[in-house]
């Protein structure tokens, strides 16, 4: 191990699938307090060594898979991994977090990440033990579904696995690890560009740590904080991610009918509390995690992984489908094959649109899901009108036309949530690194729509300041390598056991928006002053106690800022215009109800704030002045 930090094992892989050069490096302990780990590594990686024009399918392009401190330390939810690309859907960076035992068994073979360069020969697997790494022939794998895979290379503990859809490079295929899938971005079509079936991982290493009594109180009292909240320790464990379908619903922010509508009438019947009643056999979670969100549900004879709140949303009220047998059988069978859920919900739904305005007349109708398991198929093995919807929303719109119901933001399609019932959300769609990314957005519907408090969902006030602030946090978190439900328990258990009545409500947002004017200039009070740690956001203690870092509110909530600027500037480099911070017109000019005019996404209003906060010029790039106080380099073309 090099470096003076504990929590990381000191070393990287750098593989050449072409050449089949090993060679290891580590980062710099420099760049481990600027960046962390997981997203934030990855991202300072790619942003220094993918050369501007670099195509994301092309031998070029770099897949990284990498772990933060936390991942696999025994922390509350720390089998977090993060896999990165330039992504071959949006152009932008393109990452994706994930759980599965991947990222553990990375560590425990001796390493913090591994970088995969050119394309190998022939189908091939990525075998990580210990000091021996081999590319070794994948042979009869390729073909396989995610689930055959991973049943054929069981004596490898640790595998990070793509499907048919991976291997046809579907521009929205994914990585599997374990039942846990890294949906977004397209980063199996790059693993699949590059003839990687799996990357395989095992091994008996210690990962060290700094202070083991205090990081083990640290975790316990982590640990018991998310099991006596609300959400973390009652919500989540009974009715997982589905839960929010109903709260969804209630606020207008349920994707309906290719985002028309944010209410679907058949919502009940798509819901965890469904789900629960009627198909659930029992929970299930990743290693480490005290919340266990994850669904095990009967279905012909089975017993098999249940869909989360986004796949219910997508695939359920945005294809004006309300049975969720068939959603359940829709989920699993995306995952067999590498689909993101997201993406293939709303570019069915977009296709869906179309056919109802007569652009095209491919038969699809929003309710009827008889041929949607044999689309599914045909996308992940690119065969006839698959062929053109594995190519994503966007790339549809530029062939058919109807932009302006085109569901996406830089090429990314949105997630579940309907921003026409939280504005500020809607920002954060728009400015997201990665594309329509609910989570790299800042999540801010929780504050608007779906959490236990309400800042008044379709006022502009405070929310530019407010997704800031969570965006920042949000990578943060991400680059410790632990999971962002954790991120629900921000708001203390007290408030949401409160029973509010009105007033209070009301005046508790109207505090909020006030805050704006402190949140304003968050990123100016960064790090000198809050040299603090608070209960409500443990990661800062829990780096701190395992590596031996400095690390306060301060400088955590500044690595985050560093991390989202350099992923805009691998944009920038990557020749993603700053205009593309936008949404589609349905969602800024179209008021989701009629006699409601202020429920859309007024984003113009929003964007010259957002940019003046984040410290941007008024064209929203990154000032030098910026930069400097980050120590983020120019780019390099």
């Amino acid at each position: 191990m090099t470096g003076k930090y504990k929590g990381y094992m000191g070393q990287y892989l750098d593989i050449d699938l072409s050449t089949g050069r090993v060679e290891k490096f580590d980062m710099s302990d420099t760049e481990k307090e600027h960046y962390i780990g997981n997203k934030g590594i990855a991202s300072k990686l790619l942003y220094d060594n993918l050369l501007s024009g670099c195509a994301p399918l092309g031998e070029d392009n770099i897949l990284i898979l990498n772990t933060g401190p936390l991942t696999g330390s025994g922390a509350p939810t720390s089998a977090r991994f993060n896999i990165a690309a330039k992504s071959p859907l949006t152009g932008c960076i393109g990452t994706s977090n994930c759980g599965g035992n991947f990222g553990i068994y990375l560590k425990r073979a001796g390493y913090d990440g591994v970088l995969l360069r050119g394309k190998a020969q022939k189908p091939s697997l990525v075998e990580i033990n210990e000091d021996t790494v081999r590319i070794t022939a994948a042979g009869d794998l390729w073909g396989l579904d995610t689930e055959k895979t991973q049943a054929e290379l069981k004596q490898w503990p640790g595998r990070a696995v793509i499907g048919p859809a991976g291997e046809n490079q579907v521009l929205f295929a994914s990585v599997t690890s374990n039942e846990r899938v890294a949906g977004r971005t397209g980063l199996g079509a790059v693993m699949g560009s590059k003839n990687v079936k799996a990357v395989l991982a095992r091994g008996q290493k210690k990962i060290p740590i700094a202070d083991p009594k205090a990081f083990k109180a640290c975790c316990k009292a982590w640990a018991k904080m998310l099991r006596d909240h609300p959400t973390t320790g009652q919500t989540l464990p009974k009715y997982g991610t589905a839960s929010l379908v109903n709260l969804t619903n209630a606020s207008y922010t349920l994707a309906t009918r290719n985002f028309v509508a944010g209410r679907f009438e058949q919502a009940a019947s798509i819901s965890g509390e469904y789900m629960a009643e009627k198909y659930l056999v029992k929970n299930s979670g990743c290693t480490f995690c005290p919340i266990h969100c994850g669904r095990v549900v009967k279905h012909q004879g089975q017993k098999i992984k249940g869909p989360e709140f986004e796949t219910l949303g997508l695939i359920g009220s945005n294809l004006g489908i309300g049975d969720l047998e068939r959603i359940i059988e829709l989920n699993y069978k995306a995952d067999l094959l590498g689909l993101d859920t997201i993406t293939f919900g709303s570019v069915i739904g977009f296709a869906t649109e179309l056919c109802q305005r007569g652009f095209l007349d491919w038969g699809l109708e929003f309710g009827k899901a008889e041929k949607l398991p044999q689309l599914m198929e045909d996308i992940a093995h690119r065969r006839g009108r698959g062929a053109e919807l594995a190519e994503g929303v966007k790339r549809m719109a530029d062939r058919y036309g109807g932009h302006e119901f085109a569901i996406h933001s830089k090429g990314l399609e949105l997630a579940a949530y309907e921003p026409r019932g939280a504005v500020g959300h809607g920002l954060g769609y728009a400015t997201a690194n990665r594309g329509g990314c609910h989570l790299n957005g800042g999540y801010t519907i929780y504050y608007e729509a779906v959490g236990p408090l309400s800042v008044d969902p379709l006022s502009e006030k405070a929310k530019p300041a407010l997704v800031v602030f969570n965006q920042n946090a949000f990578d943060a978190i991400s680059a410790c390598g632990c999971c962002l439900l954790t991120s629900y328990a921000v708001i203390p258990k007290e408030v949401v056991n409160l029973n509010l009545f009105w007033p209070i409500p009301e005046l508790i947002s109207e505090v909020i928006k006030f805050s704006r004017h402190v949140l304003d200039h968050q990123l100016k009070l960064l790090p000198w002053a809050l040299p603090i740690h608070i209960q409500l956001i443990p990661q800062t203690r829990l780096v701190s106690t395992l590596t031996g870092m400095n690390m306060n509110l301060g400088t955590f909530l500044e690595a985050g800022d560093r991390i989202f600027n350099t992923d805009r500037m691998f944009n920038m480099k990557h020749g993603i215009d700053p205009k593309a911070d936008s949404l589609p017109y349905r969602l800024t000019h179209v008021a989701q109800r009629p006699d409601l005019p202020k429920s859309k996404v007024h984003l113009q209003k929003m964007l010259p704030d957002y940019y003046k906060v984040r410290g941007w010029d008024e064209y929203g790039i990154p000032t030098m002045e910026k930069l400097n106080s980050l120590n983020i380099q120019p780019m390099k073309v």
